[in-house]
């Protein structure tokens, strides 16, 4: 998107599904009214709606007042807001409303899971997008047309998809920049006590060190490289010969830092990616026993009720839980 297209949004919509994620929400719109209010100006006027109107409610139990998107006109940009389960929350109508969005010209953005609706409406494929980390694996199999990124936001031609949590403030604080300036930038960051505004090159996630407390250089490659051959796993000895080791130096590694086998946490990958497919997407047991390199569907069932304590069929019955309450398996 131009500069001087993104300095000439001021219309912003916001639809957001049932179940939506309040604080991406409101990160965003708070935004827009600090600029107001600091301006002392109506630089940004915003409305919410839905494809009937009416309260929808988020998934902290809280409700918001929408109008039907008929009676909204044609905004500038139009973001859909999604939260939990956004696959059963998104229905025809969101997808019918967004397009008619497209066809008018709109400017098209999400929040959170919001960037599935998008790609569920067929309004992604060719453009480069931000998902969640959650979703990203589940999304980047349901949608092979579109290229699904580690970064917080990512603004490609006339799309502006963002990550959730606290990332809307980021991306709509660099979207206002153009026309505000940076001086004001600052100054509605200081308001929300946020010491750093982090632009389209901050990725997602926490680093490897965060998440493993480790440093160790090996260990990062060895990851890496089972995160990135889930569908066709890597024997023992080809990690170790990529990683330029013996066997032996690589289980020692996994033992002294992880406790557990490489063998084993190879399988808690790719175990939390079957369970990513499994919740967030409708793929079939089989298609997710060979995406997640598993020999059949019944060494992939055994394998996932060792580890969870249910069967497949059983978990995709219940309610989604949150992956990331998912621990790494004990050895």
């Amino acid at each position: 998107m131009s500069t001087d297209r993104t300095a000439s949004l001021s219309h912003f919509a916001f639809m957001p599904v049932p179940n939506f994620t309040m604080i991406a929400f409101t990160n965003a719109i708070e935004v827009l009214r600090m600029a107001n209010y600091l301006t002392g100006q109506t630089l940004y006027r915003w409305s919410i709606v839905s494809p009937d109107g009416g309260p929808v409610m988020a998934s902290n139990g809280l409700s918001v007042d929408t109008g039907p998107v008929e009676c909204v006109g044609q905004p500038d940009i139009v973001f859909v807001v999604g939260g939990i389960d956004v696959q059963r929350a998104t229905t025809p109508a969101h997808l019918s409303a967004l397009r008619r969005f497209a066809r008018l010209g709109c400017v098209l953005g999400s929040l959170c899971t919001g960037t599935y609706a998008l790609a569920r409406a067929g309004l992604l494929a060719g453009y480069a997008c931000a998902i969640h980390w959650e979703n990203m694996s589940a999304l980047k199999e349901e949608f092979p047309d579109t290229r699904f990124l580690k970064e917080l936001f990512v603004v490609d031609r006339d799309r502006v998809t963002c990550t959730g949590g606290v990332a809307p403030l980021d991306m709509m604080l660099n979207l206002i920049a153009p026309r505000v300036g940076t001086a004001r930038v600052t100054q509605i960051a200081e308001q929300f006590i946020v010491e750093h505004v982090r632009d389209t090159s901050a990725q997602q996630k926490m680093p490897l060190v965060a998440r493993l407390g480790s440093a160790n250089k090996s260990l990062f490659e060895v990851i890496s490289l089972m995160e990135n051959n889930i569908e066709e796993p890597l024997s023992r000895e080809e990690l170790a010969r990529l990683a330029g080791m013996s066997q032996r130096q690589l289980q020692r590694l996994f033992r002294e830092h992880l406790g557990m086998t490489p063998t084993h946490y190879y399988l808690t990958l790719r175990l939390r990616r079957a369970r990513e497919l499994l919740l967030q997407t409708d793929m079939s047991i089989m298609h997710i026993t060979m995406a997640c390199g598993f020999q059949s569907a019944c060494h992939f069932s055994k394998s996932y009720r060792d580890a969870f304590g249910t069967a497949p069929t059983r978990e995709r019955r219940k309610q989604a839980p949150s992956l990331a309450a998912v621990p790494v398996l004990a050895a």
